[in-house]
């Protein structure tokens, strides 16, 4: 990593490229105007967001998911016209002299875009931050060719937010909407409305997803028997497969209208019903989910 010597502590230059003629517009809250504030607290999303003042929002978000993740934005009250290289610099707090500024890393902001920084990167402005620094971009101004934009986010009063987001992430779904969206669950063998016990483990993630998440607006319920009982047989416990399983999302507090349930007895078989491997895949049902597009 780059290091060099902080020239001024207010309004430092962090590209020694510019000329001495170029002017350098700064945005950065005032200690007294910091603020960092968790605007999502929930098993589904964790949003941490840092007002900046005259510019707009640095926001820090994580969803459920099985992997940790971690985006950031810098939302922009007025979008840049052109795309800009941007320096990320990680500059020392005005009441630490003497510490040097580090670069972190080179990055684009594209047109009509907010700046979008994710994975590692995310995290490193994270730990700058906690460690009291303020992690700063610095680019071009696309509207006046001598001046030179630096945004910097504000580490003062980050740490009790910091940790409130923090035990957000440790608490998100070690899964997404994406994992659970189309399910296809199996029950055992004989007349039984119950699934196994392996799917009624996954059952269990998509009712608790579904409590936490307001847009979906659509459950689609498919249930199909194996070929042992006769055709009347058959679909009668389909029928009764599926009115249970769309009792079960009614008491997730779905409305009826928001669920659509089908029984097709033995009807469309997706292996041999003459071997019981066959007859085992054939013994499902289909759970596919619909969510209100933000």
């Amino acid at each position: 990593m780059n290091k060099w010597v902080v020239s001024s502590l207010v309004t430092v230059s962090v590209c020694s490229a510019m000329s001495a003629a170029a002017m350098e517009k700064r945005y950065v809250a005032k200690p007294e105007q910091s603020s960092w504030q968790m605007l999502t607290n929930t098993p589904l999303e964790c949003q941490l967001v840092h007002p900046i003042p005259n510019y707009g929002d640095a926001v820090f978000t994580a969803h459920a998911s099985k992997k940790m993740n971690l985006d950031f934005e810098l939302k922009m009250r007025r979008p840049m016209g052109e795309t800009r290289d941007v320096s990320l610099i990680s500059m020392p707090p005005a009441w630490r002299p003497g510490e040097s500024a580090d670069r972190i890393t080179n990055i684009q902001f594209f047109k009509q875009f907010d700046g979008y920084i994710g994975g590692q990167t995310a995290w490193t402005l994270l730990s700058e931050l906690e460690q009291g620094r303020y992690p700063t971009f610095s680019y071009q101004d696309w509207q006046s060719r001598n001046q030179r934009i630096e945004v910097a986010l504000s580490s003062v009063l980050f740490q009790p937010q910091y940790n409130v987001f923090s035990d957000c992430i440790a608490n998100l779904l070690p899964y997404s909407f994406e994992d659970i969206s189309f399910t296809i669950l199996h029950y055992d063998r004989g007349d039984s409305i119950e699934l196994n016990k392996a799917s009624q483990k996954r059952l269990a993630q998509i009712a608790e997803y579904i409590r936490y998440n307001q847009d979906i607006d659509l459950v689609l319920v498919s249930t199909y028997t194996d070929s042992e009982l006769g055709k009347g047989e058959s679909q009668s416990l389909s029928e009764k497969r599926a009115e249970s399983l769309q009792n079960y999302f009614q008491s997730l507090g779905l409305s009826a209208d928001r669920i659509q349930v089908q029984g097709y007895g033995k009807r469309r078989p997706v292996a041999d019903n003459a071997s019981p491997i066959g007859r085992d895949k054939n013994r499902r049902v289909v759970i596919s989910l619909g969510r209100t597009q933000v």
